[in-house]
């Protein structure tokens, strides 16, 4: 530890305070490592226990839960390397099948999806002498971009098997007579042992239940937790929510289950085949008796936070709170804000994000000026894309964030909104 800190306790306060606008400069000089160890009183070294990887007393490691590491692999292209350097498994006739209908929000995996693609591994991996395979089956032709190319490209590493696209423009919107039309088709077609759903407000609850009522199953809602049954070879018990989320009920497995987000860990080890399938026979025109009359377009504003889908989120290093307003405006975004920003009046409390706020599972969650303190992290943890837009390199919401801008965040707000005008613009023009 430098001298100066030992001197000085106003530079040592500076550097522990991320906020203090001499933080970065009394760190800078200070050296590596002076945020992290300090000299007590005594002269012995204090290490930081909030650190992770930091071994506690009862020599239990401190993991990180916050997405803080999430990036360290050096971005897109470092993934997809990492990715590639998983063992491949390869199941070539497995003994059953356990399907899984992703809702596949906008085109990909959600992280409720992926962790009911890992609840389906360790159904089809239980019995090693009869390993199972798991069946992803995606609806629509939504889930491609304009040159034909899935959205979605990390099946395998997810934990598929098999990969059955029903690629029809009957399956788009609100569609759930045309949708189980297509699951009958599937269960005549392979008789999955087991069906597992999401049990979420994106249409996976009501799909699932409709599938349970025509199979004649008695659905498992709110599944949280699997484990072998003792009692039952090759039975399967399970922890679900109850009486609106305030008890658990064990009870067995049954063929249909609708899981919550959290209900198992996803897949991280090993990448599967993912390959392509397609049914055996054609799908009959179902006669529908519902009308997709498109989606009802609603204020951003209005919507709560912890149902916003696309949140633009502001910190302390927000100073133009009208361009901010504005930009939001245009963009579509729900806002929200840090702790700081509430304290200081700027935004109200009803829109402070992280655990001492709203925790948010947002598709797109844009941080402007958000350092990213731990109680912010742990808030946003379950959102799928984080863009973070800042000055300060070194941030720990840089180190989360899927996207980060270093630049001022009031000239990044400024253009973005001039290139979302400009484009609707030449919209209206070629209409």
């Amino acid at each position: 530890m430098s001298d100066i800190v030992r001197r000085d306790p106003r530079k040592e306060w500076i550097a522990r305070n991320r906020l203090h606008p001499q933080h970065l400069d009394v760190l800078s000089e200070l050296g590596q490592g002076a945020a992290s160890e300090w000299l007590g009183p005594a002269g012995i070294v204090r290490k930081n226990p909030h650190a992770v990887g930091f071994m506690g007393p009862n020599g239990i490691k401190r993991i990180d839960r916050s997405g803080v590491q999430q990036g360290a692999v050096g971005g897109s292209r470092g993934a997809a390397s990492a990715a590639q350097s998983k063992p491949l498994v390869e199941i070539e006739s497995p003994a059953f099948l356990v399907t899984v209908v992703p809702d596949m929000s906008g085109g990909r995996l959600s992280s409720h999806d992926r962790d009911l693609l890992g609840l389906a591994r360790q159904l089809a991996d239980a019995d090693p002498n009869a390993r199972g395979a798991v069946m992803a089956v995606v609806f629509g032709g939504y889930h491609r971009e304009g040159d034909g190319e899935l959205k979605e490209d990390s099946f395998g590493e997810a934990g598929v098997d098999r990969l059955l696209i029903l690629d029809d423009s009957r399956f788009d919107g609100f569609a759930p007579e045309a949708r189980l039309g297509a699951l009958l088709a599937v269960e005549e077609a392979w008789s999955p042992r087991h069906w597992l759903v999401p049990d979420s407000k994106l249409g996976g609850a009501d799909l699932g239940r409709r599938l349970a009522a025509r199979l004649g199953e008695r659905p498992a809602t709110g599944v949280w937790q699997i484990e072998p049954d003792a009692n039952a070879e090759l039975g399967w018990q399970c922890l679900a929510r109850g009486a609106a989320a305030t008890i658990d009920i064990r009870r067995p497995l049954s063929r249909v289950a609708l899981a919550l987000a959290e209900c198992a860990e996803p897949v991280d080890d090993n990448r599967y085949a993912a390959e392509a399938i397609g049914l055996p026979q054609a799908l009959p025109s179902p006669i529908s008796r519902i009308e997709d009359l498109g989606q009802v377009p609603v204020d951003p504003a209005g919507v709560a936070l912890a149902e916003a889908e696309f949140i633009l989120s502001a910190g302390n290093g927000v100073r133009d709170w009208d361009g901010f307003h504005a930009a939001a405006e245009v963009l579509g975004a729900t806002e929200g804000a840090s702790r700081v920003a509430v304290d200081d009046g700027f935004m109200p409390r009803d829109r402070q994000v992280g655990a001492t706020g709203t925790w948010v599972t947002a598709r797109v969650y844009v941080a402007v000026g958000i350092s990213g303190a731990i109680q912010h992290l742990q808030g946003i943890q379950t959102c799928d894309k984080v863009v973070a837009i800042n000055m300060d390199s070194g941030c720990d919401m840089i180190k989360r964030a899927d996207l980060a801008v270093i630049a001022d965040s009031a000239k990044v707000l400024e253009a973005l909104v001039e290139l979302v005008k400009q484009q609707r613009e030449e919209q209206r023009d070629a209409a």
